[in-house]
């Protein structure tokens, strides 16, 4: 596959767009038309092995040009990893049997056809920067929060994916600006200590919780009990907003971003874009801070829908 034609922002087009997004569960087909109108969606189980995952693409690709009676022109796909610039084979998957493979080019034998093959965080930026919360904005940050943290880096309508295709991966930075009882921090499957991952996925809520208060609490039922004033849960919810804005202030004194867009499980905390926005002043080196935080638009159907405008129709 062509690295460089992967990295493009959606140009228009009269066609379907076609938007693959695959996940550790399951595998979502999305058709968009040119206005970004959902003209088919269509999901299967995602298969644990790698030929297997290959087949499920092609069948759902086939069923959705079936139903919209047309077809499309690369194939947009979103992984949970990315493929190395160095070697051509996916890395840092958490769909571990894609590790180690072509997945763009032996899929793109497979379709017979080109792919544009994207990791899924970049493709949630990508999606929200084109008709979400961050349309329009010439610089989105778009933060994934959930199981794991990532996030992907917009700029005027192209992914910006980096020399080592890791653009955005901002979740293992370590914890900046951290308390005693912050250090050395968790460890991260990656290898490192207080990665902002451990902190900041849904994983590590629970696990702060419980490490404060003995109380093994799902992130549901910390939300639940914030919402009840429940003291020792309002406390957890305010130390998670402000390691998410020490986080984020680190990112904004790199990249200056117009709007830090929130998606993931996570980012559906009541609350919790404002009061980030809020903690933000607290850590961002500048009199004022323009940067806008905002809920996503397109909820779990943004990796997917990002994945199609990579594609074209």
């Amino acid at each position: 596959m062509n690295t460089k034609d992967t990295r493009k922002g959606p140009t228009l087009s009269t066609g379907i767009r076609i938007g693959i997004d695959l996940g550790g569960t399951k595998i979502e087909a999305v058709a968009l038309d040119a206005g970004g109108n959902e003209r088919s969606k269509l999901r299967v189980t995602t298969p644990r092995d790698y030929r297997g995952t290959v087949r499920a693409i092609v069948g759902l690709v086939e069923a959705t040009e079936e139903a919209c009676g047309s077809a499309a022109e690369p194939i947009g796909v979103g992984i949970p990893g990315t493929i190395s610039p160095t070697t051509g084979l996916v890395k840092n998957a958490n769909s571990t049997w894609l590790i180690g493979h072509p997945f763009d080019r032996d899929l793109a034998e497979a379709l017979g056809r080109p792919v544009r093959m994207m990791n899924d965080a970049n493709c949630f930026a990508l999606s929200e920067a084109t008709d979400g919360a961050g349309a329009g904005a010439g610089v989105v940050f778009g933060v994934i929060l959930g199981t794991g943290v990532g996030g992907g880096l917009v700029i005027d309508g192209t992914v910006v994916e980096g020399a080592q295709g890791i653009g955005g991966e901002w979740g293992h930075n370590p914890l900046p600006w951290p308390e005693d009882d912050e250090r050395p921090g968790p460890e991260c499957y990656c290898g490192q200590r207080g990665c902002i991952e451990t902190f900041l996925s849904g994983p590590g809520m629970v696990r702060d919780h419980a490490a404060v208060t003995g109380e093994e609490l799902t992130t549901h039922e910390i939300a639940e009990r914030c919402a009840a004033w429940d003291e020792a849960a309002v406390a957890t919810m305010a130390r998670y907003v402000g390691r998410l804005a020490r986080g984020l202030a680190t990112v904004i004194h790199v990249v200056d971003p117009d709007v830090v867009v929130l998606g993931g499980g996570m980012s559906n905390l009541p609350g919790l874009a404002e009061g980030v926005s809020a903690a933000l002043r607290a850590w961002v080196f500048s009199d004022e801070v323009a940067t806008r935080v905002a809920s996503n638009v397109h909820g779990d159907s943004g990796g997917v829908r990002g994945a199609a405008w990579l594609g074209g129709g």
